[in-house]
């Protein structure tokens, strides 16, 4: 049972108290291999970002960089570059032989909204070490636009594993030459590299731009807003941009991903010397991810990326990220995209599913 654990696994962990719920399960809470975890009622405004560190409890550490507290049960804005900390409704009793990491959900991601899990004791952001048990919170700095929030909204989710199941080079190379994992040819080095495309089979059209000054985004508004009023669109009749320090931007990867229901995926960002940019946030990809069985026939893979000090030319074909393949520990019983009504399946580029398609 080495592996990531999948779906049946979760709702069996729940069962037994490895991980407490403070209100009921929802409905698809429960992803093909991750469990989305959920906002609670208070959100502490925070002078700085911080991690609790050995021996201290993230409870201690709010005392000490607290500004105030915000009643979230009626809706409440948290506001563009300011650093927040929600108590989640979700708590771990890990095994000794779990340990888990947890990521922003896309959604989460494609809107700049810096989320990441901390615990007790932690003292990395997201990585939870085997047999942690304990509350979870969710640290949130919206970074493009201001958002409004309630308790029970899910922005970051869980995955969970036992033991070691990351696939070698050899291991990668071996899997894609029995089921394509990409429809170009492969890039696999230290996992399956993840290009940028800049030349659309149509059009000129190549990405978007988050405006600097726009309104609220209520989270729960689905559909709703005009991306006009919050991106600028990014042309190119080149193949390439010139990506402008602070900025955000989503762009569209090159290749067309599969990840068979053996599998799960996380993207990591590439290395920092290549250039003067960063692919972050929306790390997990599920099972069934562009899987043709599971309603996909490969998918894109939508790039959330942040320019840092200097312009950056950003070319056509150019290695961006990567994807680190591991093993499923079982094969989940429900998959991405496959009547789970997963948001993202077969996808190009796309903004969050709060704005109107184009």
């Amino acid at each position: 049972m080495t592996g990531v654990l999948p779906s049946q696994t979760i709702e069996k962990m729940i069962e037994t108290g490895e991980i407490g719920l403070a209100v009921p399960l929802v409905d698809g809470q429960v992803q093909p291999a991750s469990l989305d975890l959920r906002l609670g009622n208070i959100a502490y405004r925070v002078r700085a970002s911080f991690l609790a560190g050995e021996g201290n409890r993230v409870a201690d550490r709010l005392d000490e960089f607290e500004m105030h507290q915000i009643d979230l049960s009626k809706g409440a804005v948290l506001e563009k570059g300011c650093v927040y900390v929600v108590p989640l409704m979700e708590s771990l009793a890990l095994p000794a032989d779990v340990n888990a990491v947890a990521n922003a959900k896309s959604s989460t991601g494609r809107l700049d909204l810096l989320t990441r899990t901390i615990t007790d004791e932690g003292v990395e952001f997201d990585r939870i070490p085997a047999g942690y048990s304990g509350p979870l919170y969710a640290e949130i700095c919206p970074r493009s636009f201001s958002v409004l929030v309630r308790p029970g909204m899910r922005l970051n989710q869980i995955r969970f594993r036992r033991g070691q199941s990351v696939l070698s080079d050899a291991d990668l190379m071996a899997l894609h030459a029995d089921t394509p994992l990409v429809d170009v040819s492969a890039l696999i080095d230290d996992g399956l590299g993840f290009s940028v495309d800049l030349r659309p089979t149509t059009g000129d059209l190549v990405g978007y731009r988050a405006k600097p000054h726009t309104g609220v985004i209520d989270l729960e508004n689905i559909g709703h807003y005009d991306p006009a009023d919050y991106w600028e669109e990014v042309h190119s009749t080149d193949g390439q941009i010139i990506l402008d320090p602070g900025a955000f931007y989503i762009l569209v990867s090159r290749e067309a991903v599969t990840i068979p229901p053996q599998y799960a995926a996380e993207m990591a960002p590439y290395l920092a010397m290549v250039g003067e940019f960063r692919v972050h946030y929306a790390g997990f990809f599920d099972p069934g991810f562009g899987f043709a069985d599971a309603g996909g026939a490969g998918s894109r893979g939508v790039l959330e990326v942040r320019c840092h000090e200097a312009p950056f030319v950003l070319e056509h074909g150019q290695v961006v990220g990567r994807l680190v393949y591991e093993k499923m520990a079982e094969v989940p019983t429900q998959m991405y995209g496959a009547g789970i009504a997963s948001n993202y399946q077969g996808q190009g580029l796309k903004l969050s599913k709060h704005f109107k398609s184009a």
